[in-house]
C-alpha cells in the first residue's frame, strides 16, 4: 500500500487522509445498507435510489431519470415497472408530449424514503454523539472542505439519505 501511495505521489499525510476517508466511507456504506434493511424485501438499492431522486425532483421524465441514474432508458423503464407494481411510484404519459413518460412517488413511496432516511439519520446521529464537541466541529469543517473539493454543492436542508438532487 505504501508503495502504491508513493507511486500516486501521496505523502504520508495524504496517504493517512485517504485511508481515513476510505474507512469512513466503509462505515457510511454500512449505515446506508442497514438503513435500507427494513425495506429490502420491497426494493433493491438501485430502485431505492430512483425513489430518492423522485423525492428530490418531484415528477420526472423517464429519460431524465435514466440520465440522472446513469443507466439506459430500458433499465430505468424496468426499474420503474417494478416500482409501479409495488405501488411506490405512478407512471403516466406526459400530457404535453405523449411519447414521454412522467413518474412521481406515491404516498407509500414517500413513506419508504422517509423511513429509510430517518433510520440513517438516527444511526449517524448516534455515532456522531459519541464524539466530543471539538471533534464534531472538526468533522463539520473537514467534511465541508472534502465536499467542496469533490464538487458537491452545500445542502441547506437534508436530502434523502444525503444523496443530492442529481
Amino acid at each position: 500500500m505504501a508503495e502504491e501511495d508513493e507511486a500516486l505521489g501521496y505523502g504520508e499525510d495524504l496517504a493517512a487522509v485517504v485511508t481515513a476517508v476510505l474507512t469512513g466511507s466503509r462505515l457510511l456504506v454500512a449505515v446506508a445498507a442497514r438503513s435500507l434493511g427494513a425495506v429490502e424485501d420491497r426494493v433493491t438499492l438501485p430502485q431505492f435510489r430512483m425513489l430518492v431522486v423522485l423525492a428530490g425532483h418531484g415528477e420526472t421524465k423517464l429519460v431524465t431519470m435514466a440520465e440522472l441514474l446513469g443507466v439506459n432508458s430500458s433499465t430505468a423503464m424496468r426499474m420503474a415497472d417494478r416500482l409501479v407494481s409495488a405501488g411506490l411510484i405512478v407512471r403516466e404519459v406526459n400530457p404535453h408530449n405523449r411519447r414521454e413518460s412522467l413518474m412521481r412517488l406515491t404516498d407509500e413511496g414517500r413513506r419508504i424514503v422517509d423511513q429509510v432516511t430517518a433510520r440513517r439519520r438516527e444511526e449517524i446521529g448516534t455515532i456522531v454523539a459519541r464524539m466530543s464537541v471539538e471533534q464534531r466541529q472538526a468533522l463539520i469543517s473537514a467534511m465541508n472542505a472534502f465536499n467542496e473539493a469533490g464538487g458537491e454543492s452545500p445542502v441547506n436542508a437534508p436530502t434523502p439519505l444525503g444523496w443530492p438532487d442529481v
